[in-house]
């Protein structure tokens, strides 16, 4: 499994400016993800299509938030950094910066 570990990146949004800690685990032989915004209660989500393919992981995020809509998402790992970047409807793409493995 790609990029198991935990990963803190940077990310600026409208509505959220700072790091984002991505923690990546393997339950079962799927992956088990979970992230952190400090300051921010981050709703319920659930995660499909969830491929990797060499050093890229892609899926699909879920949430009550936008329900009915997918939040396509793609993830670059390469040693102890990473970048990668979701497409959240109304607001774009959203990059996830300078990745780097904390854990």
């Amino acid at each position: 499994m790609v990029g198991l570990g935990k990963w803190k990146f940077f990310v600026d949004t409208m509505f959220y400016r700072g790091d984002a800690v991505l923690t990546v685990g393997d339950k079962n032989g799927k992956y088990d993800i979970s992230i952190d915004l400090p300051g921010i209660d981050v709703p319920d989500f659930t995660i499909s299509d969830m491929q990797a393919d060499g050093n890229t992981v892609t899926g699909n995020v879920q949430t009550s938030l936008l329900k009915g809509k997918d939040i396509p998402f793609s993830c670059t790992f390469d040693g102890d950094t990473a970048n990668g970047f979701l497409k959240v409807p109304f607001m774009g793409k959203v990059a996830l910066k300078e990745g780097k493995k904390i854990g």
